[in-house]
């Protein structure tokens, strides 16, 4: 194991509670899904609890409370681009467009380059769903493939960037939200730019971790990752890639003049944020910056590192489990694995219910990197469509992952691996677990108590996505 320097003696609302378990105890919670979303800082709770006295409308009041809560809200969007490497003042002259989060932001940048018929994006299959799936709507893709460890070099990067027809943009992952894996992002932009390819970087699950790539032409991130759970991302690029056309956007606050028949689109980043602003988001949004700004990155860095490295070779080491994704030289605190002969979703469904822990199992919204990392056949995977297009999802391949942030200790870390090693061993469950159809989920058979197959809540799946 590592040496233990991974408490950074931060904790997050709610990580007291006590949740119950089938052997009819309660444990405290132990949520390794930050790579999901994150608990809110307690200063970020705070911070929401102080505002919401002073809540008002943002841009359109004359009011003493919509000034301040104006202010706060271009309060956060200056912190946002502080973040991100651009603050204000400086030689770039950036905007930091305040949305929902990472998904918008990039279908909201598609949707603003005004791609042509022929474009190009070059992207990667390491990514998220929402890197993928917007450039698909707008432009022709060209994926950089990876290794069977889930890597690529920047050689692979600077290949499909030099094939024709030269693309108008690279947009690729900060850090891959399957296995924790950093690219060497700052080579990877270099090279782009020296080919005159401007690049997104979705930062979605680096933000929490590591430092912004200041280089980068655009950049998106999401609260919810960063412990804001208020609802806010940002989406940062140059003022100038959003001066000119219609925004993504159309409605009140986006305007200086409608007519019947003609519309004057005010001034970015105004012009991209129609409707009522998420000034909560943003308030805890710029709250997150200023405790992770306090708490600095050496500390963080060095936290995760010592996480991922106790993690990662805790799990490793199991017999009967296998780690995904290796060959890395950068990796946050996550940790994706399979266990022999026991269904992911079985292996999430036990964590959570003997074991007070939670995770996430299926494919993790990234299902091209997630075949691969697999070694799945072509023939395999074409089985698990027909099985899916007929309302099956028992058996969708998949995997479980946990991910840990900033509260997340050491003994948090062995508590999981000693419940994964008494799943791997082959320990029977206390209870039978049925498997839904319809979900691909499994739900322990218990005729009573706070796990009682009667008061389960059917929902979507949770390997969806």
């Amino acid at each position: 194991m590592a040496p233990d320097h991974a408490d950074l003696g931060v904790r997050l609302v709610g990580e007291e509670l006590l949740v119950p378990c089938l052997d009819g105890a309660e444990r405290p919670y132990l949520s390794l899904d930050a790579g999901a979303s994150t608990g809110a800082l307690p200063a970020v709770a705070e911070r929401v609890q102080a505002f919401l006295p002073w809540y008002s409308s943002v841009h359109r009041g004359a009011g003493w409370k919509s000034q301040f809560a104006t202010a706060e809200y271009e309060h956060a969007r200056e912190a946002a681009l502080a973040f991100a490497g651009r603050p204000g003042g400086g030689e770039r002259d950036d905007v930091a467009i305040i949305c929902r989060n990472t998904t918008e932001a990039v279908n909201h940048l598609a949707y603003r380059l005004r791609f042509e018929p022929g474009d190009v994006v070059v992207t990667t299959v390491v990514e998220h769903h929402a890197n993928l799936l917007p450039w698909g709507r707008v432009a022709s893709r060209r994926y950089v493939e990876c290794t069977p460890g889930g890597t690529f070099t920047v050689a692979d990067v600077v290949a499909a960037l030099d094939a024709e027809p030269r693309p108008r943009l690279l947009a690729v992952t900060g850090a891959s939200n399957v296995t924790g894996w950093v690219p060497p992002i700052d080579a990877i932009i270099d090279a782009a730019h020296d080919r005159g390819v401007p690049v997104f970087v979705d930062a979605a699950q680096l933000a929490p971790h590591r430092p912004m790539p200041v280089t980068a032409d655009f950049v998106a991130w999401s609260g919810h990752k960063m412990y804001a759970p208020f609802g806010a991302g940002v989406l940062v690029g140059p003022r100038t890639a959003f001066a000119d056309g219609d925004p993504f956007l159309a409605g009140g606050g986006a305007v200086d003049l409608v007519d019947l028949d003609e519309v004057v689109w005010t001034d970015p980043p105004e012009r991209e944020e129609a409707g009522s602003p998420n000034v909560i988001g943003a308030v805890a949004l710029r709250s997150a910056i200023d405790e992770m700004t306090a708490i600095g990155w050496d500390r963080i860095v060095a936290h995760d590192r010592a996480l991922a490295a106790r993690l990662r070779d805790g799990l490793a080491a199991l017999p009967g489990v296998r780690l995904l994704g290796s060959g890395f030289d950068d990796v946050l605190p996550v940790g994706t694995f399979v266990v022999d002969d026991v269904p992911h979703a079985l292996v999430a469904a036990r964590l959570s219910a003997e074991h007070g822990i939670g995770v996430r199992h299926g494919c993790f919204c990234a299902h091209p990197y997630l075949l691969r990392l697999l070694g799945l056949t072509d023939a395999e995977t074409a089985r698990y469509r027909e099985a899916v297009l007929r309302g099956d999802r028992r058996q969708i391949p998949g995997a479980v992952r946990a991910s840990a942030g900033l509260s997340t200790t050491a003994e948090e870390v062995d508590r999981l691996l000693d419940a994964v090693g008494q799943i791997a061993s082959g320990e029977p469950a206390p209870v039978a677990y049925d498997q839904d159809e319809h979900t691909g989920d499994f739900w322990p058979r218990a005729a009573s108590g706070p796990w009682s197959s009667a008061d389960r809540s059917l929902g979507a799946s949770c390997a969806r996505g």
